[in-house]
Parts: structure tokens; sequence; C-alpha cells
């Protein structure tokens, strides 16, 4: 039987190939997602911001701990507390003349730091030549890690410090006859203290502004008073003093027997090291009147408000 020769062969459709087109993002597709990742950076870095704040805010309450530490280590050897600053004569003016041996100077065997010590002439006095090389000498534990300036001055002469001793509850010169802790060549005990360990402010942070003399200079480049809270982030920034919340009390302006308050580069307030050895953040909206009850160690009033 003869055989159909298109079943022996049979013809296969040809199949077409069709290129398959990627599709790509639009310009328009584009520039939501970039959108979408703007809005939540911008939703992330106020967080990440307040997260690294924290760090450097518990970074220098442990550097105010320890000082606080060195403090009472150093009034345990001596018996006294060291003083805020070590002088002839008084008052002390903020420029560079005269001994100015600062209290950190004096604290620094009991912050591992004794070989700056034995390198420091105390005779000499802090603005010596023979004391450049200290003088010059940047110490982490000096410093805030929120402060937002060089950690020596611009002339590379003077290392700075953001921690400053109390030394008067007003904005008096520093003296002798200071009500606070660390004042002209005192040497206090904590029998002095008659309002309490507890309730005395110690030292505490302040915003070192550009001029400050460095932490061996026992002026207001260490030393600082209870009288308030400095305005605008606690900085300076007028080189006038400002009123108080009741616009009242205003003070000189800028001198060099002006020293000025407290304050920090921190949001709210500030850290104090009190002569019990606690340290504690200090709100910046703290009544005034509290502050410098707490800045006096001897006035024997009541405490109104809480700190």
């Amino acid at each position: 039987m003869p055989t159909n020769p298109s079943r022996q062969n049979p013809v296969r459709p040809r199949t077409s190939q069709h290129c398959t087109r990627r599709r790509g993002f639009t310009l328009v597709e584009l520039l939501v997602v970039i959108a979408i990742i703007g809005v939540l950076v911008g939703l992330l870095l106020p967080a990440v911001q307040a997260a690294r704040e924290a760090a450097r805010r518990c970074s220098c309450l442990n550097n105010v701990s320890q000082l606080a530490l060195a403090v009472h280590n150093y009034e345990f050897a001596t018996e006294h507390l060291p003083a805020g600053s070590i002088n002839p004569e008084g008052p002390i003016r903020s420029e560079p003349e005269g001994q100015h041996v600062s209290w950190l100077v004096q604290i620094l065997p009991y912050v591992e730091m004794s070989n700056a010590y034995r390198h420091f002439d105390q005779s000499a006095g802090a603005y010596a030549k023979e004391n450049s090389e200290v003088r010059a000498l940047t110490v982490d534990l000096f410093i805030c890690p929120s402060f937002p300036g060089a950690e020596i001055n611009e002339a590379g002469t003077a290392a700075r410090t953001t921690y400053a001793g109390n030394y008067h509850s007003r904005e008096e010169p520093i003296a002798a006859d200071n009500n606070g802790l660390l004042f002209l060549n005192s040497k206090l005990r904590y029998t002095d203290i008659l309002d309490g360990s507890s309730q005395t402010l110690l030292f505490g942070e302040y915003r070192a502004d550009e001029d400050e003399l460095g932490w061996v200079s026992g002026t207001r480049a260490t030393l600082r008073n209870a009288s308030r809270f400095d305005e605008n982030d606690f900085l300076r920034k007028s080189r006038r003093w400002k009123r108080d919340q009741k616009g009242e009390d205003p003070l000189p302006p800028m001198g060099p027997l002006v020293t000025g308050g407290f304050g920090s580069a921190h949001p709210g307030g500030a850290q104090f090291a009190f002569a019990d050895g606690s340290s504690r953040f200090v709100q910046e909206d703290i009544e005034p009147q509290v502050l410098q009850q707490l800045g006096n160690r001897a006035d024997g009033k009541l405490l109104k408000a809480s700190y």
C-alpha cells in the first residue's frame, strides 16, 4: 500500500521567537523611592542623634563620678578638700598673672596622672614657662564628650576643661571668704559642710569660652558659682550676662572679676557632683534659689523644691 508522504515527512510549523522586553523604573517611580528613603532617613536621624547624645551624656557622668572619687581620695589623704585656687592673695582675676594653681592640678595623682603632677612646678605658677608642657596637656577625663569646641586653645598653649568647682553661691569674685567648697586657698573639712554633703555642690559642668586659661588655671576656667544657669544652651555668646527668669537682677558685663555660672552642651541641664561623692543630672529649669542654696555649704536653709 502506498504511503502518504505527508505522514512520513510531517511539516513542522515554524515558531516565531519573540524578544522579552525588560521593564525598568520610570522617572516617577525612581523619584517616589528617593522620597521614601528621604522620609525614612529624616525619621531615623533624630533617633540616632538622640542615642549618640545619650551615650555621650553617660560618658560625661562617668567623668564626673571619677573626678568626684579623686577629690574624695585627696581628702582622705590630706584630711581636707583641695583649694579651688592657690594664690598668695585675692581676689582672683581671670588673667594670666599670678600663681593660680587649680584644684584639678592638685588631684592629678588621684586620676593616674602622677607623672604630670611631678612635672608641674606649683611654686612657679600656672603660667610659668617651665609648666608649659603640662599646661598644654589634653586630658580626656577633663572634657565632656558633648563639648563642641576644641580641647586646646587656638594657640595650642592651654588645654581646656568643662568641669568647674563650686566656689560661691552668688556672682562674686573668687576670694578666701566664699561660701562654696573650692575657692581661694580653701582647705575645708567635711565637718565644715554644715548643710550636709549630699546637699552641697562640689563641682559641675560649664561651657568653656575660647579665651579660657585652661585646666591648670584656678580662675573662671576651673571655678564657677551657683548664681544661675547661663542661657542659650548655657553659652555666654554676647559676652554679657542675661537677666534672670523674672527679668530682674541684671549682672555686670564680663570682666576679669566676673566668673559665671554652670552649664553644659547637653540639652536640658548639666551634670553635677555633690560633696558626698554622688553625681547626677540637674535640670536647667531648677529654681535659681534652690541652685544657690546647693552652692552654699552653710546657709542653714531648708530646700523648698526638688532638684
